[in-house]
């Protein structure tokens, strides 16, 4: 059954393919200006990003300096996601809502539900636990523009990312040392359209054990770390896009937390729906190692 889920994803991406076409022959046109409707959209398709698996718009393990939802520079956009992943021991569920204000200000939430399978046994907390998590999240453009202005300014945003753990004495048990923490990460992406190329470096500070889901720290430290966020992507069309990421994560509980990483294929099937399949490697999961599997994602826009 796991060998199909990730053929399925596989096979989703391929589709994207059926129609390429280089992004830059499609005409970009001048920034969205103001006076449009409260909801109406006024951005390039794809360029508000997709759905984290944290709710923040950007890549599927990255966040990018993109404000979520269609809205130009006075109007509101809001984006709902729902986000699985398939892996060898594991099986890992987000679904989240998302605001933007103007293109300036991004508000979101996120619930995580992290299913241990037969894992939970031999972990001793029982078959199919599952770790959940809530993260509700804030960002603000600070300058620049994804497309628009000159193309060696990026877009430059910075967030604050709060993670509570509904799994509060588990995560103790396990060597966290808090089951809540807070992210503060800042972010740089471009899009250069004459190449069709996306660029996107973020900088996260952070103390999460897997994200958060196994809680914050360790009992003796803080566990506060600079991590890097990267993504690159190939616009094959105005509707399709193919690119990697990239996320270095701490190891405060000495179970071998490994970085994350994935190949990810991105399709607009409607202006406001979008479709993101891709491979993941997760790595090392509290000792189990080799988690490999598909990624599929579904964003609503507006």
């Amino acid at each position: 059954m796991k060998k199909i889920h990730a053929l399925a994803a596989w096979a989703t991406s391929l589709v994207l393919f059926a129609n390429p076409a280089h992004a830059q022959d499609e005409e970009a046109g001048a920034p969205p200006t103001s006076g449009q409707g409260l909801f109406e959209g006024g951005k390039l398709m794809l360029t508000n990003g997709v759905s984290s698996i944290e709710g923040a718009s950007g890549g599927g393990i990255a966040t990018w300096a993109t404000i979520g939802g269609l809205e130009a520079d006075s109007g509101i956009g809001l984006t709902g996601h729902v986000t699985l992943v398939e892996l060898p021991d594991y099986g890992w569920q987000s679904h989240g809502v998302a605001i933007g204000i103007a293109n300036r200000l991004e508000l979101s939430y996120a619930r995580q539900n992290f299913d241990t399978r037969d894992v939970g046994t031999a972990l001793g907390l029982g078959e199919g636990y599952t770790f959940n998590q809530d993260v509700f999240g804030a960002k603000v453009r600070v300058f620049g523009d994804l497309v628009y202005g000159d193309p060696l300014i990026p877009q430059v945003s910075v967030g604050i990312q709060h993670k509570r753990s509904r799994d509060a004495a588990i995560v103790r048990a396990v060597g966290a040392g808090s089951a809540e923490g807070t992210d503060f990460f800042a972010s740089a992406s471009k899009l250069f359209l004459s190449h069709s190329v996306l660029a996107s470096a973020t900088a996260r500070y952070t103390s999460g054990n897997q994200g958060g889901l196994l809680g914050f720290g360790n009992a003796t430290d803080k566990g506060r770390e600079l991590q890097f966020e990267g993504s690159v992507a190939y616009q094959f069309s105005r509707r399709a896009v193919l690119g990697a990421e990239f996320r270095s994560k701490p190891d405060n509980l000495g179970l071998g937390e490994d970085d994350w990483m994935d190949i990810f294929a991105a399709y607009a099937l409607t202006d406001h729906i979008t479709l993101t399949a891709a491979y993941a490697d997760l790595g090392s999961i509290a000792t189990f190692e080799d988690q490999r599997g598909a990624y599929l994602s579904v964003q609503v826009a507006f």
